[in-house]
């Protein structure tokens, strides 16, 4: 205020009259923002019986004729106005950082939700394919057996990779990173033999998360499909490669490699009595796609191709 006072006195002389508040106003705007609205109030009060008592004539007096009044009037209402815009905007920023203080909360408290509910069913996916496994030691029947295993890999793979199938967010995964974790997955729990892997990526597409589990058991049931017989032999070079390249007709190709013995002859993948090729070309069908399976380059080994629209339906 005081600040205020010496700045009218020293430009009184180049003012017209009329001005009595000019330099009050800004005062009142700056302390109300600064130190709050009582502040504001109470420099409005001071700044007023300031300019009042020197610069609203006749000077140096406290009169209180009809044209004060309306001097003082008009500087109450713009103070006034002045101080409610500042504590309503105020008001307004606190609500705004409160609101997204709670958002953050919010959200921190759903994405641990959300990781606590995949560990969950991880964890309850892994014990169904324990139990499983338990129930095949009492089974005699060689088929039955056989299948009993099957289920339970599956059941291991889907649980050990069901943690990355989906994003708290919604969004997509990068299929080349979802790609190479899953071949980890699936080579720990299909074999204890070194198998070399690699993914080559020539795509950013992503995977979706309707699209996730039935891609991901197509590709873990190639990758196991090829540990087991493609690697019947037990080479030590035994490799597999994974490609992900653009195909014709805003389409997609996952393709799965490997440098094992190769297909019997006069193998055909309608002929085939695997379920683990036929649930492959089930849940192919169910991305709009399609699955085949065939030799791999020069004859050597097998090539297992998923093709499926860059929005898979």
């Amino acid at each position: 205020m005081a600040f205020a006072s010496g700045l009218r006195f020293a430009i009184n002389s180049q003012l017209p009259a009329g001005f009595p508040f000019l330099t009050y106003f800004p005062v009142v705007i700056v302390t109300a923002f600064v130190l709050g609205t009582r502040a504001g109030v109470l420099t409005a009060i001071w700044s007023g019986l300031a300019s009042w008592y020197w610069f609203v004539p006749p000077f140096a007096a406290f009169t209180l004729e009809h044209s004060q009044r309306i001097a003082l009037l008009f500087y109450a209402f713009i103070t006034g106005t002045e101080i409610a815009l500042v504590h309503w905007m105020q008001r307004s920023n606190r609500l705004l950082v409160a609101e997204r203080e709670a958002n953050a909360r919010l959200a921190d408290t759903r994405e641990l939700l959300f990781r606590e509910l995949q560990h969950r069913v991880s964890n309850n996916l892994q014990m169904v394919a324990a139990l499983l496994t338990v129930q095949r030691r009492g089974v005699t029947d060689d088929s039955a057996r056989a299948a009993l295993d099957e289920a339970a890999r599956r059941l291991q793979t889907v649980g050990k990779i069901s943690r990355q199938l989906y994003d708290p967010t919604g969004s997509g995964q990068q299929l080349g990173s979802f790609l190479d974790q899953l071949a980890r997955d699936v080579i720990e729990t299909s074999t204890h033999r070194k198998v070399e892997h690699r993914v080559i990526s020539e795509s950013n597409a992503s995977v979706t998360p309707e699209a996730a589990i039935p891609l991901a058991l197509v590709v873990a049931e190639s990758i196991a499909n090829a540990i087991e017989h493609g690697f019947v032999d037990g080479r030590p070079d035994a490799r597999l490669e994974i490609r992900l390249t653009a195909a014709q007709d805003q389409r997609l190709a996952v393709e799965i490699e490997d440098n094992g013995v190769g297909l019997p002859d006069g193998f055909t993948l309608d002929g085939s009595d695997s379920l683990g090729l036929r649930i492959a070309t089930m849940l192919a069908g169910q991305l709009g796609g399609s699955y085949t399976l065939g030799p791999g380059a020069g004859s050597k080994g097998a090539l297992a191709r998923l093709e499926l629209p860059l929005e898979p339906t």
